[in-house]
């Protein structure tokens, strides 16, 4: 009897490494033009490249990685108009998904906001960047999954992974940690309010990078890549 798994087993083993590299690239661990070697990665994760390669294949058609020929693979890179148009649309989804909070949420929901907020603020204090980066991711999918969209939700969630190594990146200029914390608990009591308007408002206002806030991911980009 052959020991290869079945086909099925296969294609969980890809989708798991999937999710593994981006995981990876989205914490920043893989940055944007780093190469991603086939050999490299199957010998870090102990699997063989084709399960690799087909992972690498549902990265690229999701944008996350480039596969050139004859080059390989590497983390995909954004050019900053490119930037700019992607956070401006994640400004938009993000106050979509704020203002049906806003008019959906129980008193419940009330309790899980405040407890993703409250929970970003050891981090805070700290100054502890990376922690703070995964509080922010959840208290930002709780405001998506609050909207009760399940759609938007997803949605949300896929372009606010995409644009995590800048997000990433963002967190450690100068002060951004307090000021971000601060545009949560102007969003949380919009949303507590049930102001809809307001609530989105400042859901977008919280997201979108323009004028000095632009610069300095520039500047953080081009020290990374340096």
């Amino acid at each position: 009897m052959s020991s290869r798994p079945p086909p099925t087993s296969d294609k969980k083993r890809s989708e798991a490494l999937r999710e593994t590299i981006e995981e990876l690239i989205a914490v920043g661990e893989l940055s944007p033009g780093d190469p991603l070697d086939e050999t490299v990665l199957a010998n870090r994760f102990g699997v063989s490249r084709t399960p690799i390669r087909e992972a690498l294949i549902q990265l690229a058609s999701a944008g996350l990685v480039e596969i050139r020929h004859r080059r390989g693979a590497s983390v995909a890179q954004i050019g900053p108009q490119r930037l700019v148009e992607m956070f401006e649309v994640m400004a938009e989804l993000e106050a979509m998904c704020a203002r049906l909070a806003a008019r959906r949420m129980t008193a419940d929901d009330h309790r899980r906001l405040l407890d993703a907020h409250h929970a970003c603020r050891a981090s805070r204090d700290a100054g502890d960047a990376n922690a703070y980066y995964y509080l922010n991711e959840v208290f930002h999918r709780t405001v998506y999954e609050l909207g009760c969209n399940a759609f938007l939700t997803e949605e949300a969630i896929k372009l606010h992974r995409r644009l995590g190594p800048y997000r990433r990146l963002q967190l450690r200029v100068r002060d951004r940690i307090a000021t971000s914390y601060d545009e949560h608990e102007g969003i949380v009591q919009a949303l507590l309010a049930g102001d809809a308007e307001l609530a989105a408002g400042r859901a977008r206002d919280h997201v979108v990078v323009q004028g000095q806030r632009f610069a300095d991911l520039m500047a953080s980009l081009a020290r990374q890549s340096g």
